[in-house]
């Protein structure tokens, strides 16, 4: 932590703040330039997973005149923050790290590696294993006087969407250990609810798949990481417990 005579001004503050703001435009807006250029191997490549259910034959389309314009802009802009990511975790650090204690930096780097490990994991786990059982689910639905034709503008939401969500379930191993550090719950509080939290991830599941396959398929990571967090929970009081053990042993 700063010393009092080492404390800067609080412009100071937010001329480093519009500083590390512009650097993270700037590496957006070239990350966006970058993949503008790829735009159709991109596109191509989100939906590539709809592309391998859908009938022989079977096409995209775009209703509105501008919709493939506006569609192409909106994935190279996602695709210029996902490759700026370093950069912008990086200015994030810069900004934040020189206000933390030496303890709380330790804790902190580890915290934005994990959790960013998590959310990518759970975007990519939706991608290769949920989207394909659950769009062959849902183009089950067409008949021979029932046609599918997905627009690009609706699939790039419904997507993306998911592929957030996803991200944000994947990361229940490093909310509960956040939980379990704070002292808010404990690994035998999480064995107690054990079922309870079981149950939730089926209906969880349930509400994000269209049939009993995906809804299996995503439930039992959920399941995974409840467990995973349970030993989390479990290392962590051992370490609290050790450390008090040596704070408390006479010199």
């Amino acid at each position: 932590m700063l010393r009092e005579e080492d404390k800067i001004p609080f412009t100071a503050h937010l001329e480093e703040l519009r500083s590390r703001l512009i650097k993270s435009f700037i590496a957006v807006g070239a990350g966006f330039l970058l993949c503008y250029g790829f735009k159709e191997k991109l596109f191509e490549i989100l939906v590539y997973p709809l592309i391998q259910v859908m009938p022989e034959g079977g096409k995209l389309i775009f209703t509105g005149i501008p919709e493939a314009f506006f569609t192409y802009l909106k994935v190279s802009f996602l695709s210029g923050i996902i490759l700026a990511s370093p950069m912008l975790l990086y200015q994030f650090w810069m900004f934040v790290a020189p206000g933390l204690y030496q303890k709380e930096r330790k804790v902190l780097a580890p915290i934005i590696g994990i959790s960013s490990f998590f959310f990518i994991g759970g975007a990519l786990f939706g991608y290769f294993v949920v989207f394909p059982s659950g769009f062959k689910f849902l183009l089950g639905f067409g008949t021979d006087y029932i046609r599918t034709l997905p627009s690009m503008r609706e699939y790039l939401d419904f997507a993306t969407k998911l592929l957030f969500i996803f991200g944000l379930l994947f990361e229940l191993p490093v909310v509960l250990t956040g939980l379990a550090w704070l002292g808010i719950v404990s690994a035998d509080y999480l064995k107690r609810n054990r079922k309870y939290a079981v149950l939730l991830a089926f209906v969880v599941a349930a509400f994000l798949t269209p049939d009993v396959v995906s809804m299996i398929l995503m439930a039992i990571p959920l399941i995974i990481l409840y467990e995973v967090s349970i030993f989390s929970a479990q290392l962590l009081a051992r370490r609290k417990a050790a450390r008090a053990a040596v704070a408390e042993k006479p010199d």
